[in-house]
């Protein structure tokens, strides 16, 4: 971390990640492919899975919360030599994740019809979420100890473990889905059973390696999990930004979804726009998934530059990342706008969603070229510890641009409008990430500087 040639340590560290974010995103995506596809009924189960979607990005974001927020913390510690700081982070994260996995199941388990029709689901497209959610939702703590506990691996520089931790429940998912869809003619509650096993042979992966394994430098102890406060608020206050990044992502579906319903003539389109929609949204984690990695790996390395005041080094690996991180958006954009109607093909056989999905995938993508850089500049600010100003930039994107464009725009391009909306957010938030990030190094750089004269 210290003294390593930064490029090839950064490809050391995020191509595992990468790869971990990549198959990471085969949960979900295998069970909306297989769903899809499902005879008779796999247009309307792939709208129902779609309206499962935003509950789903919540439980994601309450993982992501206390991983995202302690992980760099931990990264910062080591830096600062304080080993016993780090564990102590380490066991009062692993706390926080089973105390929020109980209370996201039994809210989301007892009250999800009520809060499937708030989010626009139809009565036909009800049975099958409803169906979905009870059982994924029993899953919930497995999910939220495999995302949550594996940045803690990815932290300690362990990035090949964390990849297998992603790639063993991708593959057991993938292997379990059309067995329990139907060999067992389970439908889309097997689809939600797999998913749930998964899930918990990851976590089982992980917390073995936390607590037993001799190569992991910080381990989980028991005496660390008594939860001291002044932790709890440095890890929210840091994971907050993810968090609001996902949350975000659930409020703007949910949001999408109504105004579908509204702009649409009947509700058999709507559903078929929602359908659309859930595809478009696979097509983004796809495309979000690297640019995850990419920055993930580059958290531990900014962030023990950061604790150890090395800010010339920290400068030359956020460099490093940009350009990482633009080459794989550039790429992912361009095979996306050549090749919508056959990505849409691995969801759907029916030839009026693919219609509509072909042209809404290229209104929905657009401008994406340019996230490379937005992401790198918000994850940033989390590596360094700056929870204000990652917060304001998670914020901004969906809250303070997207919404407000999601409103405007289908008055002009009626259900298309929708789609609009992200990616000009993009462009704006891109701007001003830029500017902010590159005047916030200068001071750092600056204040470095002066010290080294007085010295």
């Amino acid at each position: 971390m210290a003294k390593g040639k930064i490029l090839p340590l950064l490809l050391k560290l995020a191509i595992p990640s990468t790869i971990a974010q990549v198959v990471n995103a085969l949960y979900s995506m295998v069970d909306r492919i297989y769903i899809g596809h499902m005879e008779g009924v796999g247009t309307i189960a792939l709208t129902g899975l779609g309206l499962t979607l935003p509950i789903i990005l919540i439980i994601t974001a309450f993982s992501y919360l206390v991983g995202m927020g302690g992980a760099p913390l931990l990264s910062i510690r080591l830096g600062e030599k304080d080993y016993e700081g780090a564990a102590v982070l380490q066991g009062n994260s692993f706390s926080m994740l089973l105390a929020l996995g109980v209370l996201l199941t039994v809210l989301f388990y007892f009250f999800c019809g009520p809060i499937l029709r708030i989010f626009g689901a139809s009565e036909e497209a009800l049975p099958y979420a409803a169906s979905y959610l009870r059982i994924y939702v029993l899953g919930t703590i497995p999910v939220m100890i495999s995302m949550g506990m594996n940045s803690f691996l990815n932290a300690q520089g362990y990035t090949t473990l964390g990849t297998l931790t992603v790639v063993i429940g991708a593959v057991l998912n993938l292997i379990l889905d059309p067995i329990f869809i139907y060999t067992f003619h389970m439908g889309i509650a097997g689809a939600a059973i797999a998913t749930v096993i998964a899930q918990l042979v990851s976590a089982v992966w992980v917390l073995i390696l936390l607590l037993f394994s001799k190569k992991i430098i910080i381990r989980i102890r028991l005496k660390d999990m008594a939860v001291k406060w002044y932790n709890v608020k440095k890890i929210c206050a840091l994971g907050v930004s993810n968090f609001a990044f996902l949350a975000n992502d659930s409020l703007v579906q949910i949001l999408m979804n109504l105004l579908l319903r509204k702009w649409c003539v009947d509700i058999a389109t709507g559903d078929m726009y929602i359908g659309c929609l859930t595809i478009i949204y696979s097509m983004y984690q796809i495309f979000f998934m690297p640019l995850k990695g990419i920055t993930q790996g580059t958290q531990p390395i900014a962030g023990y530059c950061f604790g150890a005041g090395d800010y010339g080094r920290l400068k030359k690996t956020v460099h490093y990342a940009r350009i990482c991180s633009m080459v794989c958006a550039t790429t992912m954009w361009a095979f996306f706008m050549l090749f919508p109607k056959q990505v849409a093909g691995l969801f759907t056989t029916d030839a009026t969603l693919l219609d509509t999905c072909t042209s809404s995938i290229r209104i929905a993508f657009c401008f994406n070229f340019v996230l490379g850089m937005q992401m790198v500049n918000q994850h940033m600010f989390v590596a360094m510890g700056n929870a204000k100003l990652s917060l304001i930039f998670a914020l901004m994107r969906k809250v303070f641009v997207m919404i407000p464009l999601v409103l405007l725009f289908p008055y002009f391009m009626g259900a298309y409008g929708v789609f609009l909306a992200e990616p000009v957010s993009n462009i704006i938030t891109v701007v001003v990430t830029y500017i902010c990030f590159s005047r916030y190094m200068k001071g750092l750089l600056q204040g470095q500087s002066r010290r080294e004269r007085v010295v």
